[in-house]
């Protein structure tokens, strides 16, 4: 179980690293775009596509890491059920070979007892 929680861990990190890339990414391409008003200005026409394009490719790249980050959220939450599922198990199993002890115990001491009467 360690090595399925410490696999799963490493995934997440890695899942997480590359959204935080992603962003990076997406918010640079905007800030680029923003950053040369005079380009724009003596470009026309010709550069409002491509900024729209990047601000469309920045909206993608947002879409999919927040896509990605739920993701990650919803694997760690199964794997903290699943944890607790096998806890669960393991006490149920406890619980079931206590009650079958007590019932051998208790049916051992009334079979005595019937025999001793008879």
């Amino acid at each position: 179980m360690d090595r399925d929680s410490h696999s799963e861990d490493t995934l997440s990190t890695l899942v997480l690293e590359n959204i935080k890339n992603k962003l990076i990414n997406a918010f640079r391409g905007t800030a680029e775009s923003r950053a040369d008003p005079k380009d724009l200005e003596t470009q026309g026409c010709s550069v409002r596509p491509l900024s729209v394009s990047r601000s469309y490719q920045a909206n993608e790249e947002l879409r999919r890491a927040q896509i990605d980050g739920a993701i990650t959220w919803l694997r760690s939450e199964l794997l903290e059920m699943r944890t607790q599922d096998l806890q669960l198990a393991q006490t149920l199993l406890g619980l079931n070979t206590e009650i079958q002890r007590l019932r051998r115990e208790s049916f051992g001491g009334l079979e005595v007892e019937g025999k001793d009467q008879q």
